[in-house]
């Protein structure tokens, strides 16, 4: 597995700087390596060179991270919220420590100067900071008397798997 370097966003990028890699897939826990014999060119935009490929998921790949996270949410679902808002905050802590060098990657796949990308990352990790706050966003509701001898609770759960393509 290769790995990739990179330098600051204001200095123009070549070859010698960025050992490509095929970037892996996060399964089970795992990092892996995609079967997949299509793979997506990520370039940066400010310079139109290849970076990394990025697998095109085969639906084998794509069924075994389904089922993982389905097993996974058998039991994550009955977990405290304290303990969630802890993993978040954890998260959080991550992502302040690494905030730069997770700028600099965003600079280099999304051609934007590296102080945009410093912006970016810290609104992220403002969306992780209002999920630490899962105790109070995961408060139901009680409310009596909506019509006569008839009162409304509602509870806040988890669902199950979901997917999100950005």
């Amino acid at each position: 597995q290769g790995t990739i370097r990179f330098r600051p966003a204001s200095r123009t990028t070549t070859n010698r700087d960025i050992n490509m890699k095929n970037v892996p897939l996060y399964i089970a826990g795992e990092f892996i390596q995609s079967q997949t014999k299509d793979w997506i060119e990520v370039t940066n935009p400010a310079t139109n060179e290849v970076i990394a490929k990025a697998p095109n998921t085969t639906h084998a790949e794509m069924e075994q991270a389904i089922k993982y996270a389905g097993e996974v949410f058998k039991t994550w679902k009955e977990v405290p919220v304290s303990e969630r808002a802890r993993v978040m905050l954890r998260y959080q802590a991550l992502l302040k420590k690494h905030h730069d060098e997770i700028a600099e990657i965003l600079s280099q796949e999304t051609g934007k100067t590296f102080e945009d990308a410093k912006g970016d990352v810290w609104r992220g990790i403002e969306v992780v900071e209002h999920a630490g706050n899962v105790a109070s966003l995961m408060m139901g509701e009680t409310v009596e008397n909506v019509a006569r001898e008839v009162d409304t609770h509602s509870w806040i759960q988890p669902l199950g798997v979901c997917a999100g393509i950005t």
